[in-house]
């Protein structure tokens, strides 16, 4: 299973769609159990992921690297802004299996939501550590009202990223961040996708897999099947919170239907299959490929079931994308361009959500 473990509730940013720090009442900023105990919890799984999360978790990393010592994990890693990414040692570096940096695209779209010189610090940062780190960097972007997703994505593909992976800035943004939600999906990121998903076809033709992570993870699904959330949040993925309160989802820590104990008086097999999505997702027709796209969305529709209907027509647009590409996909390899393997990505659950 997946460990998401949060280093501190403090970060060095305050982004435009996030509140940056984690309120008090929400999670102590600082790790209150011992190594110990998180490491009896942990040994308990004999597959475990471990994913070092924040707050900005390399605000602590004399505490990384004492956990990646003590804790029994077959894989490490790491969901960063990407400030302290050379101030890791590279024996540590090195056994971080995926590395996951914020970045929101070019500039002046990552300056305008991350905060100014931001772009150019964690782009410095990355072309540090790539001569020296030989796993898998992702961008992670947050998606918002300025970004062009096509622009975005292929700027950072050009970068020294492995791959690319966003998720739209719905349901948890804060109030005002969206003008027109229904003129911006309808007029820039539907048309973005299409014309994404044709690069990606036209560079499979050509014998190379872009690494977009939506486009992967969804043709996986179509390849090889798979069950519920893509994320596994609830059913084989769980937080952990700084009080070693245990979370079927990281986002969210202040609500009932999230909390499943702790460290102490619940083990992982005990955790399996806690919490699943609801209705309308269930009966859906492309349920088995987005699984339900999002546990707390699911849960809380807070853009109401208006809004929980058109962020799901976003998924059913890059989902239809992706049957046509999955026609391509299933060609090149009955022609042996392609292996059906070279397709199932992520290889494990690198905390990558998949279904934006």
């Amino acid at each position: 299973m997946l460990y998401i473990i949060f280093l501190t509730g403090v970060c060095n940013l305050r982004c435009r769609y996030c509140g940056g720090t984690i309120p008090e009442e929400v999670m102590p900023r600082e790790v209150q159990y011992k190594i110990e105990d998180l490491r009896r919890f942990i040994e308990k799984d004999t597959d475990a992921v471990v994913a070092f999360y924040g707050g900005e978790p390399l605000l602590r990393i004399p505490l990384m690297l004492r956990m990646m010592d003590s804790l029994p994990a077959k894989r490490f890693v790491i969901q960063t802004n990407g400030f302290f990414l050379d101030k890791i040692p590279l024996s540590y570096l090195n056994r971080l299996d995926a590395i996951l940096v914020s970045i929101d695209g070019r500039e002046k779209i990552t300056d305008y939501y991350r905060g100014h010189r931001v772009y150019r610090m964690v782009v410095d940062k990355v072309r540090k550590i790539r001569p020296h780190y030989g796993g898998d960097i992702i961008a992670r972007m947050a998606v918002s009202e300025e970004s062009d997703i096509y622009e975005e994505v292929t700027h950072l593909l050009s970068l020294p990223f492995d791959h690319v992976h966003w998720q739209l800035n719905v349901v948890w943004s804060p109030e005002g961040s969206w003008h027109d939600f229904d003129s911006w999906v309808h007029h820039s990121y539907n048309l973005g996708i299409t014309r994404l998903a044709g690069l990606w076809i036209e560079n499979l033709k050509r014998g190379k897999i872009l690494g977009i992570v939506p486009f992967l993870g969804i043709i996986k699904r179509m390849l090889f099947g798979g069950e519920g959330l893509p994320c596994g949040a609830g059913r084989d993925a769980f937080a952990i919170a700084t009080d070693g309160r245990i979370l079927a989802c990281p986002i969210g820590g202040e609500f009932e239907w999230n909390e499943l104990g702790d460290i102490w008086s619940r083990g992982p097999e005990e955790l399996c299959n806690s919490v699943d999505v609801e209705e309308p997702c269930k009966s859906c027709d492309i349920y088995p490929i987005c699984g339900g796209r999002c546990l707390f969305a699911n849960k809380e529709r807070l853009w109401g079931e208006n809004g929980f209907t058109k962020i799901c027509g976003t998924v059913r647009h890059i989902v239809n994308e992706m049957e046509r590409a999955r026609e391509v996909v299933e060609i090149l390899i009955q022609e042996g361009i392609f292996r059906r393997e070279d397709f199932f990505y992520p290889s494990f659950n690198n905390t990558t959500e998949i279904i934006p």
